[in-house]
């Protein structure tokens, strides 16, 4: 949220409730996922297979196709009427959403679980297997 003087304000997240090392953000459509992070940066040359988990700095109606394989969506800006929190409501996709630098510290091929109820993203493996990085 900003306010009228341009100051974001960001509510507070009771980190003690989320698993150890877990990333943090705004749970915005129900449900747990587990699945391949795909990260995107750009929806025109980047696809994502499907049951991956998108991973993405932000969406709007361009990222819409993107969405139909995809089994969750971790965003690093975003809130509850955001494109991509509407879009997986609409698909009944979990998803989290004010997940800073997430697509920085999650790799493409990385095992997640996403909880889009309490608002965390678990990396179930420190890095990928060298044949699942496609990014």
């Amino acid at each position: 949220m900003l306010t009228s003087e341009g100051e974001t304000v960001r509510g507070q997240v009771d980190r003690r409730a989320a698993p150890e090392g877990a990333l943090v953000g705004t749970g915005v459509s129900s449900g747990v996922v587990e699945g391949v992070a795909r990260v995107v940066r750009d929806p025109k040359v980047t696809t994502v297979e499907r049951g991956e988990i998108l991973v993405a700095p932000s969406t709007d109606p361009g990222w819409t196709p993107l969405f139909l394989n995809a089994a969750g969506l971790v965003s690093e800006v975003g809130g509850a009427v955001s494109h991509g929190a509407l879009v997986a409501r609409e698909y009944g996709l979990p998803a989290v959403v004010s997940v800073p630098e997430a697509t920085k510290r999650i790799r493409t091929g990385q095992l997640v679980r996403i909880d889009g109820t309490r608002g965390t993203v678990e990396l179930l493996d420190e890095e990928p297997e060298p044949s699942d990085m496609r990014n």
